[in-house]
């Protein structure tokens, strides 16, 4: 089958039983039908797949809740909740700890020891690179201390683009939006400190 066709494209995907999302990547394989992509060998496969299972209740969690209960939950007029973001940010230390120990201990760039993307790395990053729309302050802080999943992420991206920077657009855009009233809250404490500072001489 060739991709670009677009006749040969809507004829494999026009079944929804090849992919029910009717989106590459699919195969068919006899009455074998798979719709995402997996190593062939299955040691890796596994090794694979219990990443991404790992990454749901600790990774996933740890970023999400941190995020939603920091920044996300207060822009949709949600009250901030500290203690919330307390536990959520000891989850996502101890996730980024195990991730840079365990998963990326290894000789190539990516997860496992991969010389190249795979599914978990792209699950994986994905929840991290939200943190983008936090302070910036305060996701070096988080970040910072783990040196290989930074460039992982660098590496990740690199790798991927410019998909990476298209499917991610969307939280940029965000992440814009969120900074702008805070660089103006910046501008307007510096402001009315240095007024302070005039009335006090006086």
């Amino acid at each position: 089958m060739q991709i670009v066709c677009p006749n040969h494209l809507e004829q494999f995907l026009h079944s929804a039983d090849v992919n029910p999302l009717r989106k590459v990547p699919a195969i068919v394989h006899g009455n074998f039908n798979l719709s995402e992509r997996y190593p062939t060998d299955v040691f890796r496969r596994a090794k694979i797949q219990s990443v991404l299972d790992w990454h749901h209740s600790n990774l996933r969690y740890g970023a999400d809740h941190y995020v939603i209960n920091t920044v996300l939950g207060p822009a949709l007029g949600h009250p901030l909740n500290p203690k919330a973001a307390s536990e959520a940010e000891k989850v996502l230390s101890s996730s980024l700890s195990n991730l840079e120990k365990i998963w990326l201990n290894g000789n190539g760039r990516f997860l496992l020891g991969g010389s190249q993307p795979s599914i978990a790395d792209l699950s994986l990053v994905c929840e991290l690179v939200q943190l983008e729309v936090l302070d910036e302050k305060d996701r070096d802080r988080i970040l910072s201390p783990y040196k290989k999943v930074v460039r992982w992420i660098e590496d990740t991206r690199a790798a991927t683009n410019p998909h990476f920077d298209q499917v991610h657009n969307i939280l940029f855009r965000v992440k814009m939006k969120l900074q702008h009233p805070r660089s103006m809250d910046a501008e307007a404490g510096t402001e009315t400190s240095s007024k302070m500072g005039r009335h006090s001489k006086m």
